[in-house]
């Protein structure tokens, strides 16, 4: 993307961005990649690079672990690598096996789902491959604490065993030595060390001269010598031998290893890069989720339409505070292309256009964004800006000279992939004139399809958005009431200064606001006035808008609750008549196997007595009983049908129903815990607690 000037980024504190992203990062490409982060006008590589960033975000988000934990800084390994004769130390060996079992565990994350799920990620590993060489052959050499294997060569073996046999003789030669000298009292605290690579013995100064050996040193305080004794020179040689035949097969060994692992050096620096890619990548995640980041819709042409978008520091910088940030909603397209932004000072405006540029600057540079997902942007080539006062201090140019100097060049150069940003358009000279050179800078970049934003105080462009095509209004949110802005951006119409109300508001004398007013022309003043108006009866129509949503939104809460419960009460009411329906079911089993085993037993007195009219007689008097059952669960069917049972004292006359036999009649009189019940013209005396008052179901209806 090309930018004008060339601090623009600096400008819009795109800078403050690549600092917040470099402190996420853990490996030193990572932090490089963050510092010379670029912006990009391709849409495939943004898409790609968005992509990237939202997959390792979503893996944060869900806790899906992700193998690039090692921190991996193998610069000058690799470039050792490289040069051939050089060799490798143990450590750094390890440090390559690293790099290789962290691209093994990557290239096994991705098994055949995850590559569709995360086809940004698993794009950086696409074009290689795990070469198991690279760790086979460390293995085959160093141990897991990066020393040289004695099995690695049969040369090495050898040495190492006869020096584990030496040192093992010298340490019983040197027991014996130190056993002697103990008794003779000629040992010193120390008793023994080691001096030049040689094992020696502490003894008093005063008794040096009294053990035979070689003499390499003395204490600082000259109190105790440090001697060689004599019987272990000739081991003490043979070991240091060995020890340096050791050094060298060593040596030897990994300077082999080191050729063997340049043959890989290609790959390792391929697999050192992609891990510092996807730290790379993990910074923009770990950033995205501070910031809120989200990966909005990519549009190929040029657009920007911002739902809910928050200017990235002064969000952190809120939040640190305990404040709230207020949220830009706004839309640029091929209809309305260039927004005039019009308010009080200190309003919010310059924030506002800050906030669009930056998140573009950030968007091209393949950084998630804080903006609703469902915010559209496109790809821009070239970003013009003019903030503050660019006084050219080089050229011994004014404000405005500098000014006009900078609009010269975005009228030349501007085009419908241009997004510019002017803040106080047309300030630095007479109202008048410089409100006539800014209508024809906006005419000219709205006949070149640029696309920017401009704030302004000069009523002339307010005006403007109604006459000339591309170019629409919109005002920051000031409460006039308690003279405090709100940081709002309110589409559609212009804002008014609000010079005469905080004038008024701050306590000013009216005799010289008055003398102002009258300085002022007229129609200025009125339209100031009518805009002042407009703005504070939008303002209470929203806020009449915010509380019918509330309303709203609490009585479809409401419908909803209603519904759960009318659910869970339907639910329930089928519980109960299934629970219901299966305790007859059970009642019924039970009384069929009842049935069951009765009849099994009048068959078995059957075959054994000889009394066969005493067996009939019994299975009369059981079928019979079923008989009766099933004519009192008729009865029941036919009484419940006709009446219903009604709660309530039973009085005389009331009509009843006799719980044990499902007869109904009428109470006659009533005693101590009984009641006459006559039934057709036979009165029966019944407990009351068998009773149930019942109505005729024609007369409930």
């Amino acid at each position: 993307m090309k930018y004008f000037p060339e601090s623009a980024p600096v400008q819009l504190e795109f800078d403050k961005v690549k600092v917040l992203l470099q402190e996420h990062c853990k490996t030193e490409l990572g932090k490089q990649m963050a510092e010379e982060l670029r912006l990009h006008t391709h849409i495939d590589y943004v898409k790609t690079a968005l992509q990237q960033a939202h997959e390792y975000k979503q893996l944060v988000l869900i806790q899906q672990h992700f193998p690039n934990d090692h921190v991996l800084n193998l610069k000058q390994e690799l470039r050792l690598l490289e040069i051939q004769g050089a060799v490798l130390a143990g450590e750094q060996f390890m440090q390559l096996r690293k790099l290789a079992e962290s691209m093994n565990s990557i290239v096994r994350f991705f098994d055949t789902d995850r590559r569709v799920t995360y086809w940004g990620l698993y794009s950086l590993i696409k074009e290689t491959h795990y070469e198991k060489k690279i760790v086979s052959q460390i293995d085959e050499v160093l141990d897991e604490t990066g020393q040289v294997r004695d099995n690695a060569t049969p040369e090495l073996a050898k040495i190492r065993t006869n020096l584990f046999r030496k040192r093992t003789e010298l340490r019983r030669v040197f027991d014996r030595i130190l056993g002697k000298l103990q008794k003779q009292g000629y040992l010193a605290d120390i008793e023994e060390s080691f001096l030049n690579g040689r094992r020696v013995v502490a003894i008093f100064a005063e008794q040096k001269r009294m053990v035979k050996g070689i003499l390499h040193g003395e204490s600082d305080t000259r109190r105790t010598a440090f001697l060689e004794p004599e019987e272990t020179i000739q081991l003490n040689n043979e070991v240091f031998s060995l020890e340096r035949d050791e050094q060298r097969e060593v040596y030897a060994i990994l300077k082999n290893l080191t050729a063997e692992m340049a043959r890989h050096q290609g790959l390792l620096q391929q697999y050192h890069t992609i891990l510092g890619i996807y730290d790379f990548i993990r910074a923009k995640a770990r950033l995205a989720l501070d910031i809120n980041g989200n990966y909005p819709m990519l549009v190929p042409h040029a657009q920007v339409h911002l739902v809910e978008a928050y200017h990235p520091l002064l969000l952190l910088y809120n939040r640190k505070q305990g404040k709230p940030t207020i949220p830009v909603n706004m839309t640029l397209n091929k209809d309305n292309h260039i927004l005039v932004i019009s308010g009080p000072n200190a309003g919010g405006k310059t924030v506002t256009l800050k906030t669009v540029g930056l998140i573009q600057l950030m968007l091209q540079a393949g950084l998630l964004v804080p903006v609703h997902p469902s915010s559209q942007l496109g790809i821009f080539r070239n970003l013009m800006i003019h903030i503050g006062d660019t006084q050219s201090l080089e050229f011994e140019l004014s404000t405005y000279s500098s000014h006009l100097k900078n609009m010269k060049y975005f009228m030349e150069n501007a085009n419908g992939k241009t997004l510019f940003f002017i803040d106080e358009l047309g300030s630095g000279s007479d109202p008048n004139l410089g409100g006539a050179f800014a209508e024809v800078i906006m005419e000219e970049l709205a006949r070149k399809h640029a696309f920017g934003i401009v704030t302004t105080h000069y009523l002339n462009l307010k005006i403007m958005a109604g006459k000339v095509k591309g170019i629409v209004n919109a005002a920051m949110g000031f409460d006039e009431e308690n003279l405090l802005p709100m940081y709002k951006l309110l589409i559609g119409k212009p804002g008014s200064s609000y010079t005469f109300s905080i004038a008024q508001r701050i306590g000013m004398d009216p005799a010289l606001i008055n003398r102002a007013r009258k300085l002022v022309d007229d129609g200025h003043f009125r339209l100031d006035k009518l805009l002042n108006k407009a703005e504070q009866d939008l303002q209470k129509v929203e806020s009449k808008e915010k509380e019918l949503q509330k309303l709203l939104k609490e009585n479809e809460r409401l419908k909803k609750e209603y519904e759960i419960l009318s659910d869970k009460e339907r639910v329930q009411q089928q519980y109960t008549l299934l629970k219901l329906q299966n305790k007859i079911r059970e009642e019924e089993i039970i009384y069929l196997k009842d049935m069951e085993r009765k009849l099994k037993q009048i068959v078995f007195e059957w075959k054994r007595t000889d009394d066969k009219a005493k067996v009939i007689k019994q299975a009369e008097a059981l079928l019979f009983r079923k008989k009766e059952k099933s004519i009192n669960e008729k009865l029941q069917k036919k009484v419940q049908d006709k009446f219903v049972e009604l709660a309530g004292e039973i009085k005389v006359g009331d009509r009843v129903k006799i719980r044990t036999n499902n007869q109904v009649g009428k109470v006659t009189e009533l005693r101590n815990k009984s009641a006459i019940v006559q039934i057709g013209n036979i009165p029966i005396n019944v407990k009351m607690s068998d009773l149930v008052l019942v109505q005729e179901r024609q007369k409930v209806e």
